[in-house]
């Protein structure tokens, strides 16, 4: 899934992408009464709806489910947090470089994935805040870098080479 907001203008912003067993929408939980972002999903998926009082019941009587929902919560707000800081302060090749490896899941249990192939290259330059010709000439640098890969079938992987993009100065 994708979350995205659009500005009076038409132009749109990914905010989040999400991934297997995330949460979204629990804005409605602190009295949000409506969405500021659209979700899109960008492949098959399955999605649960959980109403709003039965959420708050699961919450209030099941610890589990509150310790799994509350880490949610501040892994997001951990990840909005940087999200903010890495848009006022890096270059977009750098927040470019961040962003493929959070969606290749680089340091998450020592692995690295492909990323979603239902994620292109106008998909990453909403999120990072610049033009899908800027996105295609860092991803060219990356690649003759040796810091991505493209599969036959378009996968893209990120190689932990990447990692030095972020690191430089």
């Amino acid at each position: 899934m994708k979350l995205a907001v659009t500005s009076r203008q038409g132009k749109e912003a990914i905010v989040s992408v999400l991934g297997d067993n995330e949460f979204f929408g629990e804005g409605c939980l602190a009295g949000q009464p409506l969405r500021i972002s659209t979700a899109t999903a960008v492949s098959d998926c399955t999605l649960y709806r959980i109403e709003k009082a039965v959420m708050v019941r699961m919450l209030h009587e099941q610890h589990g489910v509150a310790e799994l929902f509350i880490t949610h919560l501040l892994t997001r707000n951990t990840r909005f947090e940087e999200d903010l800081v890495d848009q006022l302060f890096n270059s977009s090749e750098k927040r470019l470089a961040r962003i493929l490896l959070l969606l290749a899941h680089f340091g998450k249990e020592s692995r690295t994935e492909a990323v979603h192939p239902g994620i292109n290259q106008e998909h990453l330059a909403q999120m990072v805040g610049t033009t899908r010709s800027r996105v295609s000439h860092f991803m060219n640098k990356f690649r003759t870098l040796g810091f991505i890969d493209y599969a036959g079938n378009g996968e893209l992987t990120v190689n932990n080479g990447l990692l030095s993009v972020i690191l430089s100065e």
